[in-house]
């Protein structure tokens, strides 16, 4: 029996981390064994390193759909910076030929890695070279977008699932920051995930919080905090002001 492959060497090798993020591994080695995958972590958390180390370790070609050309860009540049193999954009700011020259590329398996937008798959003649090119794994970023209760809901993602089909039923990840269990659940029917792997992950950002400070300012005063000006036994009666300012750095003055 093959040796299961060390995700995190590879995580430290590849991608220069010291730990893998919670989810992570989970989802990689559920992607390697074959499994369809929704992936639930929050923004942040690495969701885009489970295809990056699933593809390096288990090999390509892999097919992304990604909704927005700027997610694309970053993504491939990303790929680029961290020598992880040929990655590449598909959209309509490209010329006829160079879409050939794409395509052709992911056939003969010089490119690892095809970044393109659910729309891109109205097109028979790109869906045809796409399944030609034989993709082991087909991923559907901000998956949530499937959802036709979401706020993000987009009408292009529905043929997701049959193009998946038509592209040989590829290993199929599905990544999202967000879906409670009722859009879960139609993620994994509209795309026809066959007994996926869901690994859902708490949105806790410890490096993130959030504080609110109530000031007052008494007339020909500056500003004080409310437990000060505002006690019990204040004479004056208190006037609160919301106070806006252009920094930060202005806000600390006015507080110090």
């Amino acid at each position: 029996m093959a040796r299961p492959p060390d995700i995190l060497l590879a995580a430290r090798k590849l991608l220069g981390f010291e730990e893998l993020r919670p989810g992570q591994e989970e989802a990689v080695r559920a992607v390697l064994a074959g499994r369809d995958t929704l992936a639930v972590m929050p923004t942040g958390s690495g969701k885009s390193a489970i295809y990056e180390l699933a593809t390096a370790l288990g090999g390509g070609p892999t097919v992304v759909v990604s909704p927005l050309l700027a997610l694309q860009r970053d993504q491939v540049e990303k790929i680029d910076e961290e020598e992880l193999g040929s990655a590449a954009a598909l959209n309509s700011t490209l010329t006829g030929a160079k879409r050939e020259e794409l395509l052709d590329e992911l056939d003969d398996h010089e490119l690892e890695y095809l970044f393109l937008a659910p729309e891109q798959f109205g097109s028979d003649e790109t869906l045809e070279k796409l399944r030609a090119a034989k993709p082991k794994l087909f991923v559907v970023d901000e998956a949530h977008s499937i959802s036709e209760w979401g706020h993000d809901f987009r009408p292009e993602y529905l043929r997701l699932g049959s193009v998946a089909e038509t592209l040989g039923n590829p290993v199929t990840l599905a990544l999202t920051a967000t879906a409670a269990p009722p859009v879960r659940a139609e993620i994994v029917e509209r795309l026809a995930l066959d007994d996926p792997v869901e690994v859902v992950r708490g949105f806790d950002r410890p490096n993130i919080h959030l504080s609110v400070e109530l000031h007052t300012r008494l007339p020909g005063d500056e500003a004080k905090s409310s437990q000060a000006s505002c006690a019990p036994q204040a004479s004056r009666r208190c006037r609160t002001t919301p106070a806006f300012t252009g920094t930060s750095a202005r806000t600390r003055r006015r507080r110090s």
